[in-house]
């Protein structure tokens, strides 16, 4: 540890602490999910549902693409309605006219408004009550209740069937025609999203919330925040804004102002070096990285369009082959199959470099033998997707080969082994660079020590997501899949993202290894102090209690601390390309880590925070609010993370390349303008109006087809057209720029005036 004694103790503190309190919380989670009865039942004995049939409901409805058309509990897709809260209310107004034409003998709407109030607090009352009995495993309710769910079970039925009367509103959800043919695997599928929206309304023993924590808001049943809610969400601004506070602080009167920059050496040492073969290997995954981005950007623009027209393509009747939730589905992985392949290659390209500029014995093979591994599982886990949505599939085999329903991690568990399995493959290509390279006595080992702990962590936490299986309770499920999207994603590769950029711009000497070491570990600390148990701030109402809001509210507003001195970082990136004349290469891929900070602070820091308190997160979970922030910060920060290694890989293991400044102008900044114009012109407004609506009427109105259909609502969504087709313009600049740097055959006459210099 030598000098950096107190940043490692302080890291391995902040990792005891952080991974005590998500472990011990996630015992909570498990120990309070909200039941799923035996039975649930009237108290004539006749049973609606039962424990099988809800999870053969679940199973129904991860096979039509999950959490990829609707929400549950807030999480999914935005088009679609979130069906907790549009079966809750429905079945809400069912009970109304089924309760008042047995006492009144007239529809609910015809009473006066002195009945129409006896009525509804006799229903409030009714739902909130938890008949719940763990003794018996039964769950009673009254013989008006049941009508209530079997007039909402019909309506569900025929919207995901091909009944000409429900036409028009799966056009408005983007639902294909028989969404779910089979009506036994339908009425299943009824009795899961009817025992979410219980889960909704039924009040925690013990508490005068609902198992989801009131929500969503819904004024029929008395959902609105709870105290505790308010609570945490003031004291997520308190932590916050101390942490700011004392980051401030620490930056003034802790960081080393008498640190030297170390002088540039006159050549670039890394083009000195050369190529391994297992580094020249590594074009054909900058070729399926610019391949899957150009995939996934055309089917971002193909999927923003079935919001406007919800089963075509500009007249074309798409929706039969390639529905909404098909293309969404791909959209996303895509987007984690290229961003994830970008941080591997880089990792591929390290390796070499730091077991002194040698490959270890069969690299290239290993490097190869990866790459096709990678191949098979996008291909199996695309072709797995469009069968289980076309019903094609075998339900049995669905979860196993088709599609999982969970939001990131869609893909079939058979392909996230595999998956998993090329990570941990990459793990030991890695570690049998660096390793060595750790043994050898002599020198600071401290960075090399921590972009290997990165390393490992990456090549392992994805593993998280075998924790739940295709049965396993939402509550619990979600927990684990946070854990693959949040705490792996935002979390581990952030860290490794920093660590090997202090890596190459030490090893450069652009900066000094003990400047480049400390940024690294004290960075890893203040990420994982909110990233770990900042996890649970996606939790707050998935079924769980308060501890687990108090802890994620005080631990993620904690994740924007970091990101407030992000403007220093872009500096500072910036300047390297001013340091030596070598270093306009490096131009662009530096621009892209320039945008990553931006970003960061932006889309993780702005947008982040503005969804994070518990307060927010209640009216806006399940908005467009939240495609504001996932869009600025997967792509604005990973992608570009992703996007600038490709280039940095790319300049070294094609060493006569020099970038095209009309390709790499356009690419980059059209792509920074088009998500501009795509959150500030569509997304936000679109989240912003649906916020006021939900606080207003609730989530039911603010995703319901009434709302969602007004005419200043649909213009919204044409409007990101432009938008879309700015963004579509750079990524394809930006592919072209890759392919043609992979296979061009010489250098072109623009070369600039530093070419020479750097190939002597």
């Amino acid at each position: 540890m030598g000098n950096y004694r107190k940043l490692w103790f302080t890291l391995i503190g902040v990792l005891i602490v952080t991974f005590s309190l998500l472990g011990y919380y996630g015992a909570e989670v498990y120990r309070t999910a909200p039941p799923i009865p035996a039975k649930i039942a009237t108290a004539g004995g006749e049973v609606l549902f039962t424990h099988d049939s809800i999870l053969d409901g679940q199973t129904a409805w991860q096979s039509v693409g999950g959490m990829q058309l609707g929400s549950i509990w807030g999480h999914g897709a935005y088009q679609a309605p979130d069906w907790t809260a549009d079966w809750l209310h429905r079945e809400l107004l069912n009970w109304l006219d089924v309760a008042a034409e047995r006492a009144h003998g007239k529809p609910f709407a015809e009473l006066d408004a002195a009945a129409q109030a006896v009525l509804r607090d006799r229903m409030k009352t009714e739902y909130r009550t938890n008949t719940y009995s763990p003794e018996t495993g039964v769950a009673t309710v009254s013989s008006v209740r049941a009508d209530a769910i079997a007039m909402t079970a019909l309506y569900y039925d025929q919207l995901f069937s091909d009944v000409p009367a429900l036409h028009k509103t799966r056009e408005h959800f983007a639902m294909k025609e028989n969404t779910l043919p089979s009506p036994e695997r339908r009425a299943q599928m009824t009795g899961f999203f009817f025992w979410t929206a219980w889960a909704a309304a039924t009040e925690r023993p013990g508490t005068t919330a609902t198992y989801t924590n009131n929500w969503p808001h819904e004024p029929l049943v008395g959902n609105k925040p709870t105290a505790e809610n308010m609570v945490w969400s003031v004291m997520s601004v308190v932590v916050m804004m101390a942490g700011v506070g004392f980051l401030v602080w620490g930056w003034a009167f802790l960081r080393k102002h008498e640190e030297v920059e170390p002088t540039p050496p006159q050549h670039d040492p890394l083009s000195r070096v050369p190529l391994t073969p297992s580094q020249r290997g590594l074009g054909k995954y900058l070729f399926l990285i610019v391949a899957l981005f150009s995939f996934q950007v055309l089917l971002g623009g193909f999927t923003a369009h079935y919001t406007v027209e919800g089963q075509q393509f500009y007249g074309i009747n798409v929706s039969q082959w390639f529905p909404y939730s098909l293309v969404r589905t791909w959209h996303i992985q895509s987007a984690l199959f290229w961003i994830a392949t970008g941080f591997l290659a880089a990792g591929l390209f390290l390796a070499p470099l730091i077991n002194g500029g040698k490959d270890p014995a069969y690299q290239k093979l290993g490097v190869d033998i990866l790459f096709w591994a990678l191949v098979v599982v996008v291909v199996g886990s695309f072709v797995g997707n469009y069968l289980a949505i076309a019903q094609i599939m075998p339900p049995e085999w669905n979860f196993w080969l088709g599609h999982q329903g969970y939001e990131y991690v869609d893909l079939g568990r058979l392909w996230q082994i595999g998956k998993f399995t090329g990570i941990a493959f990459w793990l030991v290509l890695m570690l049998r660079g660096i390793v060595p390279a750790l043994r050898t006595p002599g020198g600071d080992k401290n960075l090399l020590a921590l972009l290997t702990a990165s390393v490992v962590a990456i090549g392992l936490f994805y593993g998280a997501g075998f924790f739940y299986g295709e049965r396993t309770h939402l509550s619990v499920m979600e927990y684990w899949r946070w854990w693959v999207v949040h705490l792996w994603v935002e979390g581990f590769f952030e860290v490794f993202a920093t660590t090997a950029l202090a890596f190459i711009f030490s090893t450069l000497g652009l900066v000094s290894p003990r400047m480049a070491t400390a940024a690294s570990l004290a960075s890893a600390s203040l990420f994982m102090l909110g990233g770990v148990p900042g996890t649970f701030h996606h939790l707050y109402f998935s079924g769980t209690t308060t501890p687990v809001m108090a802890v994620g509210a005080s631990f993620s507003a904690l994740e924007v601390v970091p990101l407030v001195v992000l403007g220093h970082e872009a500096w500072e990136h910036w300047r390297l390309q001013h340091r030596a004349k070598w270093m306009a290469n490096l131009k662009w891929p530096l621009m892209c880590f320039v945008a990553v900070a931006f970003w960061n602070m932006l889309g993780a820091g702005v947008f982040g925070f503005m969804i994070n308190p518990p307060i927010a997160l209640y009216y806006l979970q399940g908005l467009n609010t939240t495609p504001v922030h996932a869009h600025a910060a997967l792509f604005g920060v990973y992608g570009f993370l992703a996007l600038g290694f490709t280039l940095l890989v790319l300049r070294y293991i094609r060493p006569q390349l020099v970038f095209s400044e009309w390709l790499m102008k356009t690419g980059f900044w059209w792509l920074n303008a088009g998500l501009v114009l795509m959150i500030a012109t569509s997304l936000l407004p679109i989240g912003l109006f649906q916020f006021h609506a939900s606080v207003s009427e609730g989530l039911w109105y603010a995703r319901g087809e009434a709302f969602m259909q007004q005419p200043f609502m649909q213009t919204l969504r044409w409007v990101r057209t432009f938008g879309d087709v700015v963004f579509i313009v750079g990524a394809l600049a930006m592919a072209w720029q890759v392919v043609s740097g992979l296979f061009g055959s010489r250098a072109p006459a623009q070369a600039g005036p530093y070419l020479a210099q750097a190939r002597r």
